[in-house]
C-alpha cells in the first residue's frame, strides 16, 4: 500500500525514512519553497495542482492513506487532506508536534490574526518578527504604530516585496542556538518577539532568551483544523501505529488487493 506522506518538516523527514527502512512504500510531498531535503522515498515538490489536485493525485497514484505531517500552521493543505481523504474513502492520520507551553518567567500572549497583533504591538519600539512570511500590508501596518522605532524581521525565504529603511531583515533557518539568540535580542534592542507557536525544539531557543532578558512573546494562535482519523503528537507513537496499520505484516496490508500493495 503507498502512503502519501504531505512534509516540510524534520519531523516529516523522520517519519519517512523510518517508514521507509520499515519496508512501507512512502511518497513524500512538500512545497519545497525554503529547500528540498534528501529523503529515501519517492519525493514530489511543488504541490498537487499539477496533478488536477489532491484527490485527483490520489486516485492516480492508487494512494491508499495519507500521513499529515506539515507543519502545524499549514492549515491550507491539512485541511485539504482531511477533504480530499474523505473524498477518496482512505484514511488521513495526522503528526504534529505538541504546542510550546508557557513556563515560570514567560511573559507570553496569544494573538488571532493581523488587527489582533496590531493591537498587541501598539507600545512596543523594536519588535523581532520571527512568525514567518508576512504580509506588505501587515508590515506597513506595523511601521505605521506610533510607538514602532524600527523592524527586525528572520525568515528563512526572501521577502517577495520590498523593504522599508525601518526593517532589518535577516535570512536564517533554525536551530538556533541560545547564547546567539540572546546576543540577537540584545544587539538589536528587542522589546518584543512575534512568533507561530510551533513546537520542537529547533527555535524554541528565543523563548528561553525572552524568558532571561524579560521580553514579552506574541504567539500566533495556532489554527483549528478539520479533524483527523487519528491524531498524534509523539513521532514514536505515529511510526509504530503507521507500521502496525500499513507494514507489510499487517492485517490491514494482507486484506488489500494485491494491486493496491505496489
Amino acid at each position: 500500500m503507498k502512503i502519501l506522506l504531505l512534509g516540510g518538516t524534520a519531523d516529516a523527514r523522520h517519519l519517512s525514512d523510518a517508514l521507509h527502512k520499515e519496508g512501507l512504500s512512502v511518497i513524500y510531498s512538500l512545497a519545497g519553497l525554503v529547500r528540498v531535503p534528501k529523503v529515501d522515498c519517492q519525493l514530489v515538490v511543488g504541490g498537487f495542482t499539477q496533478f488536477g489536485g489532491l484527490a485527483q493525485y490520489l486516485k492516480g497514484n492508487n494512494i491508499g492513506a495519507i500521513l499529515d505531517v506539515t507543519h502545524p500552521y499549514a492549515q491550507t493543505m491539512s485541511s485539504k487532506a482531511v477533504m480530499a481523504a474523505k473524498e477518496v474513502g482512505i484514511p488521513c492520520w495526522r503528526f504534529h508536534r505538541p504546542a510550546w507551553q508557557q513556563e515560570a518567567g514567560d511573559n507570553w500572549e496569544d494573538y488571532q490574526d493581523d488587527a489582533d497583533l496590531l493591537a498587541k504591538l501598539d507600545g512596543f519600539r523594536v519588535p523581532l518578527l520571527s512568525a514567518g512570511q508576512m504580509s506588505e500590508a501587515l508590515l506597513k501596518g506595523i511601521l505605521q504604530l506610533p510607538s514602532i522605532e524600527r523592524i527586525v524581521w528572520r525568515t528563512a525565504v526572501a521577502p517577495k516585496f520590498a523593504l522599508s529603511d525601518k526593517v532589518h531583515w535577516i535570512k536564517a533557518i533554525g536551530p538556533f542556538a541560545l547564547d546567539d539568540e540572546r546576543q540577537l535580542l540584545v544587539d538589536h534592542g528587542i522589546d518584543v518577539i512575534v512568533s507561530k507557536n510551533s513546537g520542537g525544539m529547533a527555535t524554541y531557543s528565543k523563548l528561553v532568551a525572552a524568558r532571561e532578558l524579560s521580553v514579552p512573546v506574541l504567539l500566533h494562535a495556532r489554527p483549528l483544523l478539520p479533524a483527523a482519523e487519528r491524531e498524534f503528537h509523539d513521532t514514536e507513537d505515529c511510526l509504530q501505529a503507521c507500521i502496525a496499520a500499513w507494514g507489510k505484516n499487517s492485517i490491514h496490508s494482507k486484506n488489500q488487493p494485491k494491486d493496491s500493495q505496489q
